[in-house]
């Protein structure tokens, strides 16, 4: 007797671990977030001021006469046009987060952040499951807790200092902002970090197809 086909209706409708919405500002935030630290590395190594005797002996060579004070001024026109574009990335980076923040009260209530967590935590300190594997699941979920804080932490930070003038900052007040600020930048940097590792050794072991997820959303699991 053959084998009864699937109803159209179940077969097409397909239930995704990532909604579109979720892996568009996935792939955004990893634009973003490259994007802004590009600049920060250009500011930090072309355009940094220990540079300003390569342009001294490049404006002197092209013909001109020049000194280090003005050497110093065109290395600082080309910092700001690079600052520019990193305020433009932060612009982006807190439309992203607006729209993440929206994205969570999208979701089925299972599939929030704060929910996972907690179903994360009863599996490891209630339900006692697969010591390891549960304990890994906690650590993961804590870990982009974490990360969203952080973002957040950025993004306040970073419009503060964007915006020092209109809200009336002190100067003493802007440069703690920008301690934080990069303090917060390092602390991104280094989960980025363990991220790449961590989805290289998941998609070797237990969470094979990992990346393809985020990609094309996956199928959810029964």
């Amino acid at each position: 007797m053959p084998a009864s086909k699937p109803n159209q209706a179940e077969s097409s409708i397909v239930s995704k671990k990532n909604s579109g919405l979720i892996r568009f500002w996935h792939w955004s935030n990893v634009l973003v977030i490259c994007g802004s630290l590009i600049t920060v590395l250009i500011n930090s190594t072309l355009f940094d001021r220990g540079n300003d005797a390569i342009v001294l002996e490049s404006l002197v060579n092209g013909g001109g006469e020049a000194n280090k004070q003005q050497a110093r001024e065109v290395l600082h026109s080309f910092e700001d046009q690079v600052w520019d574009f990193h305020i433009y990335f932060g612009y982006a980076l807190a439309a992203l987060l607006a729209l993440r923040i929206l994205a969570e009260f999208m979701q089925p209530k299972h599939k929030r952040g704060f929910s996972k967590l907690k179903a994360a935590y009863q599996d490891y300190y209630l339900k006692h499951k697969e010591r390891r594997l549960a304990s890994k699941d906690l650590f993961t979920k804590a870990l982009y807790v974490f990360f969203y804080l952080l973002l957040v932490l950025m993004v306040i930070t970073g419009l503060s200092i964007a915006f020092k003038n209109e809200i009336g900052l002190s100067k003493d007040i802007s440069h703690q902002l920008k301690e934080i600020h990069g303090f917060v930048m390092y602390m991104i940097i280094g989960f980025i970090v363990l991220h790449i590792v961590g989805v290289y050794l998941a998609e070797n072991k237990e969470g094979k197809g990992i990346v393809s997820d985020m990609i094309n959303g996956g199928r959810e699991e029964k």
